[in-house]
């Protein structure tokens, strides 16, 4: 009588199965996101720097003879954007931290011209990074060359006979060019030159004319040593880049789900289609740092659902990557600021691209009302100078005079920072566009 049926108890049963087996595909997706976008955000240095063996090798062995044998060094790396200076300099370090006469000898100090904007705040920051600000306490010093060498006294060994070696990375070099009588370049390269403490600087620019901004006295204490990275890729090679980046380690904890994701990733750097939007991307900049950006965002659409990379995900990736900012502000309007971006559009067209003022724009917005009238609401002068204002904040508009102006605000020249290409793009993607304003913006004359 009590006989209770098995059959719900199986349905349960493969049902925690099922969901078990969810639960593990979404932990191996996410774990392998978590990878890829690790890499793709520079979190981890790669293996070897690709394509800059001698670079590698000649940094390596100027720095290796500072930290190992006490010799001095001054080098500039040199180089575009997103070129590879800091990630080459990491593999450096990185390989130079592993000898074990370095590991516990050598300090590193790192500064950078954005953030020490003159040398009393570098001066500070590297008491910082050498953790002598309790040896320095309230001294004062009567100058920065004493300031400077009182510090790297301090640096000296118990048998008061040798120093420990100090590597000074200088991130946007140029920049300390700029400071008053260049007196942090003097001193560093000063000590590099002279035989009192090993000391390395190491600056990264992508100033070619660098040392045309040095001093004299700077110039000549400075051992005139570059080593510029150029990128000499070939498309070929910027595709094995992107094939390299994309697939999974063979260590992954899911040896069937990493073949499967590796496969697909040659599959899909075999497409035509992203094939071409690679070649676009590689004839607009060789850089890595572009080329992370794209595939972050083909990286970051994949889920569950589909849990390896498509055609698709990169052309997603490539129209965000590629999207107007500023046209995208134009979807966002109202329809009243959006009739007055048509008649700066029109005022431009009419007076060949010469400034015009809220005044202008206004009544070539009225003969647009007096014209479609039963179409458009009836905006009062004040309703339409507070969306003038707004288009003026989103920085659409710009004054002609940055500066104090006393002409009244109605009077104020302006200019669209528009082209008529944008306009045109954000009006046919807005969002139910009234017929009549779209007729308004293709017409020839406002």
């Amino acid at each position: 009588v009590s006989f209770i049926p098995q059959k719900p108890q199986l349905l349960s049963h493969s049902g925690q199965v099922w969901m078990c087996v969810l639960m593990l595909c979404d932990y191996v997706c996410v774990q392998a996101q978590k990878l890829l976008r690790e890499r793709l955000c520079h979190q981890k240095l790669p293996d070897q720097p690709v394509g800059l063996d001698s670079q590698y090798k000649h940094l390596l062995e100027l720095l290796r003879r500072t930290a190992v044998h006490g010799e001095s060094n001054s080098v500039l790396i040199v180089g575009p954007r997103g070129s590879g200076k800091t990630m080459l300099l990491g593999c450096v370090l990185r390989e130079l931290m592993s000898l074990r006469e370095v590991q516990k000898n050598v300090l590193l100090v790192e500064l950078n011209g954005l953030l020490q904007t003159d040398d009393k705040i570098a001066l500070k920051e590297i008491t910082r990074q050498l953790h002598l600000e309790n040896v320095v306490g309230d001294k004062v010093f009567g100058s920065f060359a004493e300031n400077l060498a009182f510090l790297l006294e301090a640096l000296k060994k118990g048998d008061k006979s040798s120093s420990r070696p100090v590597l000074f990375v200088l991130d946007e070099f140029d920049l300390f060019a700029h400071h008053k009588n260049q007196t942090l370049l003097y001193n560093l390269l000063d000590v590099s030159q002279s035989a009192q403490t090993p000391v390395a600087v190491v600056g990264l620019t992508c100033r070619l004319d660098v040392l045309e901004l040095l001093e004299k006295r700077v110039k000549s204490r400075f051992s005139h040593r570059q080593i510029h990275l150029f990128s000499s890729l070939s498309f070929g090679q910027y595709v094995d880049v992107v094939r390299a980046q994309l697939s999974l380690p063979p260590d992954f904890p899911d040896p069937k789900f990493s073949d499967e994701w590796n496969h697909s990733v040659t599959k899909l750097c075999e497409d035509k289609t992203v094939e071409e939007i690679l070649r676009r991307n590689f004839n607009g900049s060789k850089d890595f740092r572009s080329l992370h950006s794209l595939l972050f965002l083909a990286v970051s659409r994949v889920s569950v659902s589909h849990s390896t990379l498509r055609e698709a995900d990169l052309i997603e990736a490539c129209r965000l990557i590629s999207a107007d900012s500023k046209a995208n502000v134009l979807h966002g309007l109202s329809i009243l600021e959006l009739c007055l971006i048509i008649a700066m559009k029109h005022l431009n067209d009419t007076y060949d691209g010469e400034p015009f003022n809220f005044q202008m724009v206004h009544n070539e917005f009225k003969k647009f009302i007096q014209r479609k009238s039963h179409s458009i609401h009836k905006f009062e002068k004040p309703v339409v100078m507070k969306a003038f204002e707004h288009l003026l904040q989103l920085e659409l508009v710009r004054p002609v005079d940055s500066g104090v102006c006393k002409v009244q605000r109605e009077y104020q020249l302006m200019r669209l920072m528009l082209e008529h290409g944008q306009v045109m793009e954000a009006l046919q993607k807005y969002p139910q566009c009234p017929t009549d304003v779209k007729q308004w913006a293709l017409s020839a004359f406002g």
